[in-house]
C-alpha cells in the first residue's frame, strides 16, 4: 500500500481517500480532504497558511533536516517479498519511530527554551542548581558524615625514640626524642 503525501499540507493521503487533481500539463497533485483542495484553487502559498507542514518548517517550528526524514522517502520503493527482509524492515522502521520521537522531544525542547529566552544549556544548570537547592538537607547530612569520617581517621602516631635532623652544613645529626 503506498502512502501519498497531500500535496498543500503534507498529511499522508491513503489510497482511496482525498482528491487527486491532474493538470493540462499531467501533473498530479494528491489532496488529502477538501480544504486542502480549495486552498490549492484559491492560489494560496502552503508556507504562509499557519497549519500546513510547510509553514511549521519554514518558520522553524518542525525539524527541516535529519536522517531519519530519509528513510520514509526510500520505503516508497516495491520490492520483492521476503519474510526475513519484512521483520527487518518492521523493526528497522519501528527503530526509526523511536529515534525521531526522541529528536522531536530534544528539538521540541530547545526551541521552548530559546523562546523563554535563554539556551538549552542555561536552562539544564538552572535545573541542576534547583535540585541542588531542594536537596540541601542531602548535602549537609554528606558533609557532616564526611567531616566525622575525618576527625575519626587523624590517628596520632608516636615519634621515633631517635630521628635525623639535617643540619645547615649538609650533615646530620641525631636526635633523642623522650616519650
Amino acid at each position: 500500500m503506498r502512502v501519498e503525501h497531500c500535496f498543500f499540507c503534507s498529511a499522508p493521503s491513503y489510497p482511496g481517500r482525498g482528491i487527486t487533481f491532474v493538470r493540462n500539463d499531467a501533473k498530479v497533485f494528491r489532496f488529502c480532504k477538501s480544504k486542502c483542495h480549495k486552498n490549492f484553487k484559491m492560489k494560496r502559498n502552503p508556507r504562509k497558511v499557519r497549519w500546513t507542514k510547510a509553514f511549521r518548517k519554514a518558520h522553524g517550528k518542525e525539524m527541516t533536516v535529519d536522517a531519519t526524514l530519509e528513510f520514509e522517502k526510500r520505503r516508497n520503493i516495491p520490492v520483492r517479498y521476503n519474510r526475513e527482509l519484512v521483520q527487518n524492515t518492521l523493526s528497522a522502521m519501528q527503530r526509526i519511530q523511536e529515534i525521531k520521537a526522541r529528536r522531536e522531544r530534544a528539538f521540541y525542547r530547545a526551541r521552548m527554551s530559546k523562546a523563554a529566552g535563554g539556551s538549552v544549556k542555561d536552562k539544564a544548570k538552572e535545573v541542576d542548581r534547583l535540585a541542588v537547592h531542594r536537596n540541601q538537607h542531602l548535602r549537609r547530612a554528606v558533609q557532616a558524615s564526611l567531616e566525622s569520617d575525618s576527625q575519626r581517621s587523624k590517628v596520632k602516631v608516636r615519634a621515633k625514640k631517635s630521628a635525623l635532623v639535617p643540619t645547615q652544613d649538609g650533615t646530620s645529626m641525631g636526635m633523642h626524642t623522650d616519650e
